[in-house]
């Protein structure tokens, strides 16, 4: 290749790491903000110019030839070292800008989060936001988000994770439920009642409890009920309607409870082991983050520090 037509390279180069990173044409052009028609186009001219074929093209996904995986794994720490750099000069002054790629439960975000995304994004105009509301668990680096919002006790070592707000699991019901079949006085009344749950395996669930007061050993009650589904807010609604008795995480309840919709069974026990008992911030491990990223962490822990 002629020298001079190098500088031509560096953004056909670029293009090939994200793909590298995203695994399909589809999602590194979603992160490049460009089209899939003008990324492939990129990547043919690059094997043009190289003489030789840097992808594996199928219906579903792209897989890097042996020497494109060599040129990527080369380009990969020049070019986030010139990431790095870029960032850190463009975010040292100014106001805030840039885009930040978050994914976070479903029933969280759709009752939770967004309101504060939406304010957030009114004191700092020059930011968005790109949110996808997932149960999924992603992997962040893979899939090109910056941050992650996870209801987990475990959270991966490679991983930089910041408490976001502590949370806990409630039992409830509708008023029209309890007046027809009545309020369970003990856990093991439960036995008795439709209740509603998430599906572990093929097996009936077994609920844990404690008394709240933290004196009292725990109390494992199997339960069975018409409705079972790993979505919380369909949970929620099934009992909206009075289905049955619902296990759910408390962010998933709230406004059902505040409005009288649902009320909280067995306030006097504490439910264990149902959901994990705190919502972290999880970004992936890098020398240089974003101000964007950063700032936008930091707002959110203080948000929900004030609730």
């Amino acid at each position: 290749m002629k020298e001079l037509k190098t500088d031509a390279l560096w953004l056909h180069l670029h293009w090939l790491t994200v793909l590298a990173e995203q695994g399909s044409f589809t999602r590194a052009a979603e992160r490049l903000e460009v089209s899939k028609a003008a990324m492939s186009q990129k990547i043919k001219q690059l094997e043009q110019m190289a003489g030789v074929a840097l992808v594996q093209r199928t219906t579903r996904s792209v897989r890097l030839t042996s020497a494109g995986e060599k040129l990527v794994e080369d380009l990969r720490e020049p070019f986030s070292q010139i990431a790095q750099s870029f960032f850190s000069v463009r975010d040292s002054s100014g106001p805030l800008r840039g885009l930040v790629r978050v994914t976070a439960p479903v029933a969280f975000a759709r009752q939770q989060l967004v309101s504060h995304i939406t304010r957030f994004l009114r004191q700092h105009p020059q930011v968005r936001v790109q949110l996808e509301v997932s149960d999924r668990l992603v992997s962040l680096a893979s899939e090109g988000f910056d941050l992650a919002i996870r209801h987990s006790n475990s959270i991966p070592e490679t991983h930089v994770a910041l408490p976001l707000c502590d949370t806990r699991a409630l039992l409830v019901a509708s008023p029209a439920y309890l007046a027809q079949y009545g309020e369970p006085q003990t856990p093991a009344d439960l036995q008795q009642h439709h209740c509603l749950y998430y599906p572990r395996g093929v097996e009936l669930p077994r609920w844990h409890f404690v008394p709240d007061a933290g004196d009292g050993e725990q109390v494992t009650v199997g339960v069975s009920g018409p409705f079972a589904t790993n979505n919380s807010e369909s949970i929620r609604d099934a009992a909206l309607d009075g289905l049955g008795i619902a296990m759910l995480p408390d962010f998933s309840a709230q406004a059902a409870l505040a409005d009288g919709r649902l009320r909280v069974i067995l306030p006097q026990w504490r439910a264990v082991s149902a959901f994990a008992d705190r919502l972290w911030i999880v970004r992936p491990y890098t020398a240089q983050v974003p101000r964007a990223v950063t700032e936008f962490s930091h707002w959110l822990r203080a948000a929900f520090a004030a609730e």
